[in-house]
């Protein structure tokens, strides 16, 4: 069987991230109130069910991404819905109209995503945003693909990794985004945006995993 991640797993990774978004809404809302502007939980719960409820039966996965991107757009407010509708926007853009990606074309494509949010979002890993989650997410991906993991395990490694940078967070004193107004009053706090990613990759992981 070809080790690929199909346009039905992929539809299925973003119907586990808005699962877990929804039951983690509270969660979310709670971190941002913290260091933020305490939207973070519903911004993500409405676009991401905006997105489920706009996604239909596309046919190709550049399609699915760039239903799922626009919609987050413009749907969302404040910095999540642009730096997340534009990481799925460039994940489609990449990918093309395929229907499946094997572990090259999977990588390639999120790691254009990441791209996106990075010149969108303009901030470097210790910042204390949602790219101290992905980095790391991405770096694994790459290396569990070319020591010749399986999709399904390099995905795994990938929530791993992204779930320890939203930990490392913690500690980070907020160079970027509302909660840099707080100063060393930031520390002390997990970033929101990196702990959405972390849910990002585990339902990757998951729909892959329980795929394989």
């Amino acid at each position: 069987m070809a080790d690929t991640a199909s346009l039905e797993e992929l539809t299925d990774w973003l119907a586990r991230f808005q699962a877990l978004v929804v039951e983690n809404q509270a969660y979310l809302t709670e971190l941002d109130s913290a260091i933020g502007d305490a939207d973070h939980g519903s911004n993500m719960a409405r676009g991401m069910n905006t997105v489920e409820l706009k996604l239909g039966s596309p046919a190709t996965i550049d399609a699915l991404f760039k239903t799922a991107g626009m919609t987050l757009v413009s749907s969302v407010g404040g910095a999540s819905g642009p730096l997340y509708g534009t990481f799925f926007l460039r994940i489609g853009t990449t990918a093309g109209a395929v229907t499946e990606l094997d572990g090259a074309a999977l990588a390639a494509a999120l790691r254009a995503g990441f791209a996106g949010v990075l010149a969108r979002g303009n901030a470097e890993p210790g910042d204390k945003t949602m790219v101290d989650a992905m980095g790391p997410a991405l770096d694994a991906l790459d290396a569990g693909l070319g020591s010749g993991s399986s999709i399904a395990a390099a995905a795994s490694a990938a929530a791993d990794a992204a779930a320890a940078g939203r930990d490392a967070t913690e500690p980070l004193v907020a160079r970027k985004g509302r909660a840099s107004y707080l100063g060393d009053r930031s520390a002390g706090h997990l970033d929101p945006g990196a702990t959405s990613t972390a849910f990002l990759f585990r339902a990757l992981a998951d729909a892959l995993g329980d795929a394989a």
